[in-house]
Formats: C-alpha cells, sequence, structure tokens
C-alpha cells in the first residue's frame, strides 16, 4: 500500500483517528490508567515500557504493510483517548482479465486492537471510530468484507460489535492468545460490501442520538 493508504487521517465531529506515532506514548500511557479490570479481555498496555513496546510493534507491521495503526484523539482538548487498528490485510488473487484484477485498495481487512479510555467509554468515540474505519474500508478501499474478533467471554465487546450492526459468525476455537495468557476462544464478527450501506446509516443514526 502506498503512504496515503498507511498513514491516513480520518476525521471526526468528536474524535479524529490518525496515524500512530512514538510522540502519543505519553498520551496512550495516561489514557489506559492503572485499572486493569476495565481491560480484563484485552491486552491494553499498562505503563510507559509496555505501551512502547506495543508502538514498536504497531509500528513494525505498518512498515511491513500488513497493519495501519491510529491513535483516538479527542477533538474537543485534544488528548489521546485511546487506539485502534487495521491489519489482518488482505489481496486476493483474482485471474489476469478479471474486472477486479485491476483493484488497488485490499480486498479484506480485520479492525481492531481497539480500546479507549475510561473516560471515552460510553460515549460518541466507539460509534464515530467505527464510522470512520468502516468508511475508509469500504469507500476509500474498496474492500469485500471487514471482520471483527473478540475474546468470546467478552461481553461488553460482543455487544458492541452487534449493536454496530456486526453479523455474528461463530467461534474459533483456541484462536488467539487472550489477556490473560491463556489459549482464548474468538467470537468472529463481519459487515460485507452489500450490507454496509445499510450499516452506514445505522451507525450514523446512533452518532446522531449521541
Amino acid at each position: 500500500m502506498d503512504r496515503d493508504s498507511t498513514h491516513p487521517t480520518l476525521a471526526g465531529t468528536h474524535i479524529r483517528l490518525e496515524p500512530l506515532e512514538r510522540a502519543h506514548i505519553p498520551g496512550l500511557v495516561a489514557a489506559a490508567g492503572p485499572d486493569l479490570a476495565l481491560y480484563q479481555w484485552s491486552a491494553v498496555p499498562i505503563g510507559t515500557a509496555q505501551m512502547a513496546r506495543y508502538v514498536e510493534s504497531a509500528l513494525t507491521a505498518r512498515e511491513a504493510g500488513t497493519a495501519v495503526p491510529l491513535a483516538t484523539v479527542r477533538v474537543a482538548d485534544g488528548a489521546v483517548v485511546g487506539a485502534s487498528r487495521f491489519f489482518d490485510i488482505e489481496r486476493w488473487s483474482w485471474p489476469p482479465g478479471h474486472p477486479a484484477a485491476t483493484h488497488a485498495g485490499p480486498d479484506g481487512c480485520e479492525i481492531g486492537y481497539t480500546w479507549l479510555a475510561p473516560a471515552a467509554m460510553r460515549t460518541a468515540a466507539n460509534t464515530e471510530a467505527k464510522l470512520l474505519l468502516l468508511t475508509h474500508a469500504f469507500e476509500v478501499w474498496g474492500v469485500q468484507r471487514v471482520c471483527f474478533h473478540t475474546d468470546v467471554r467478552n461481553e461488553r465487546s460482543r455487544a458492541a460489535l452487534a449493536r454496530i450492526g456486526a453479523n455474528f459468525e461463530g467461534v474459533l476455537r483456541s484462536h488467539r492468545l487472550g489477556a490473560d495468557l491463556t489459549p482464548r476462544d474468538s467470537a468472529r464478527f463481519s459487515i460485507v460490501a452489500a450490507e454496509w450501506p445499510g450499516v452506514k446509516e445505522h451507525l450514523r443514526a446512533r452518532l446522531a442520538r449521541a
């Protein structure tokens, strides 16, 4: 992907998603805070050392073209309130001559590594972030589908994905390393291109109510 694809800034009314950089580390440390109970099922780095490793890993993935990591910034005061990421970015092997063979963007991706500061939870931040991310994926990249995975035990995350209009596909057993360092089962959700217009209107309506 070119630099415009790997370093997008996605601007909304309440938050903006900007390319993750080392300069975000202090703000991310402050956003994560000390309350580990809030992130029981999510691997959120706590403290400067952990956050620095997290950011370095994200930047390495960006340079490799496998991820697009973003910092979530509150528009009102410029405070960093979390992070999110496109990853598992796929390009399908369309046969020569197929109309999609000249498609410049990815064909599929996952959205994840998403977390918010306690003060940003239950605000418009998550809804607007998902609207910005999905708009970029479907309307700029032109993907065929976006998927999400969350720890099957994370009821809050599963409910949030259902609320934005993602469809539950099933459970992948021992799919990834969990935040508690055990093999976790992942609940898989997705949105496909044909569903995007309806999901977009649903998100816009939720944001207007917020």
